[in-house]
């Protein structure tokens, strides 16, 4: 008997909680939408979120910013980096990680992946080694940690600055520790399709006072870095201020006032996010042309998305199961494709980024497929969408 289609939209999020919209209209009708437009007494909303998001995050300091990738620009020009600079960071990623690298001057360096889909530790210390590199943007792709501990090993052994990218591990750890407390800085993203939502947004974090006063002047603070709810003492800029230029990357009130709500219900929201996980990777489990990355016992991730790997199929084959699983509603990326679609791509369509050897990253990628887990679906949506994968890679390996 064929399953019914799947008539559920992967790309439709839960609506704006009803706090975050009362906020959101309360700043609106003040008017002072620019975080240091203020009166007096006033806490702006982008002060208050910068002061949770630090104590949630259990970072010293947290300045909130206008996207992830301003975040990651920001972050890398704090750090040093510079337009004569190589900076490593893992090939299974998106083009926005590479483009902050690109966009700050520097040139990426593309480090092979492993089939659990993190960055390839030998291959890193071999890219660092010949490379000169003194700066990693290690990209936590769709939520995936590496060995964390001997990440941050081998880094302190090289002498490699590390810039966590974590736009899809807001809330993920590893053995207890945040994801965004390893290196230098964590990077967040709040846009859209993230674990909090403005449209647009994010955050640095960081225990560093020196970086995130640079941080703070480059995101366009002018003089009025001691408004922050979360930032160093003053008397860190005495230089700084003078030194930095302003990139005008500032987080608004109004996005501030549409977060914070969401990010007191951000645990429970992780909780549901990796009851779905479970529930397509259950049905998944032992089929076997479906091969599932392990997650390792240290990590505790945010299952916002699921990957899995069809190791034996080729170029043809990856094209048929997408018109397959699109037929019944079921909406999967495949990172194999030659050319960019939407939001993904791969390294050899990035021609801002030097061509690359990248033999394993390729294999890998050939034939993986990624799939968005918005909380406006069920576990009973979820297990129907399982139903359709294992049906559709049984038709598939039956015809080839």
């Amino acid at each position: 008997m064929r399953l019914p289609p799947f008539k559920g939209s992967f790309t439709q999020q839960e609506p704006i909680p009803e706090a975050a919209i009362a906020a959101a209209t309360n700043v609106m009708r003040t008017g002072r939408l620019h975080r240091y437009n203020t009166v007096d007494g006033e806490v702006p909303e982008t002060v208050a979120l910068e002061r949770e998001y630090a104590r949630w995050q259990g970072a010293p300091y947290c300045l909130a910013v206008a996207s992830g990738g301003q975040a990651m620009q920001i972050a890398l020009r704090a750090a040093g980096v510079t337009d004569s600079d190589k900076v490593l960071t893992n090939a299974f990623t998106l083009a926005p990680v590479p483009g902050a690298i690109a966009g700050v001057g520097a040139e990426p360096v593309l480090v092979e992946i492993t089939e659990d889909l993190v960055i390839d530790l030998q291959d890193f210390r071999e890219k660092a080694q010949a490379s000169g590199a003194k700066f990693l943007v290690l990209s936590n792709m769709r939520g995936h940690l590496c060995d964390m501990d001997a990440l941050s090993a081998l880094a302190d052994e090289l002498g490699i600055v590390v810039i966590e990218d974590c736009a899809h591990t807001m809330g993920a750890a590893w053995r207890g520790q945040k994801s965004g407390n390893f290196g230098l800085a964590g990077c967040f993203s709040t846009q859209t399709y993230k674990h909090i939502n403005s449209g647009e947004g994010g955050f640095i974090t960081s225990s560093d006072p020196v970086f995130m006063a640079r941080a703070t002047i480059l995101s366009g603070s002018y003089m009025l870095f001691d408004r922050h709810g979360a930032g160093p003492d003053p008397d860190i800029y005495a230089d700084i201020k003078l030194d930095t230029p302003n990139l005008s990357a500032r987080m608004d009130n109004l996005r501030a006032a549409i977060l914070r709500p969401q990010l007191v219900g951000l645990d429970r929201a992780i909780a549901r996010w990796n009851e779905l996980y479970a529930a397509v990777e259950s049905a998944l489990h032992g089929y076997p042309s479906i091969r599932l990355p392990v997650r390792p016992e240290p990590e505790f991730y945010v299952g916002s998305s699921i990957q899995f790997l069809m190791p034996d199929i080729d170029e043809a084959m990856a094209r048929a199961f997408m018109r397959s699983t699109a037929e019944r509603g079921v909406e999967l990326k495949w990172f194999g494709d030659r050319e960019p679609v939407a939001f993904t791509s791969a390294h050899t369509s990035w021609r801002f980024v030097p061509p690359h050897s990248l033999p394993h990253t390729d294999r890998i990628l050939s034939g993986l497929f990624d799939m968005r887990l918005p909380l406006t679906f069920s576990v009973a949506d979820c297990m129907l969408i399982a139903a359709h994968i294992v049906d559709a890679a049984t038709e598939l390996m039956a015809d080839a």
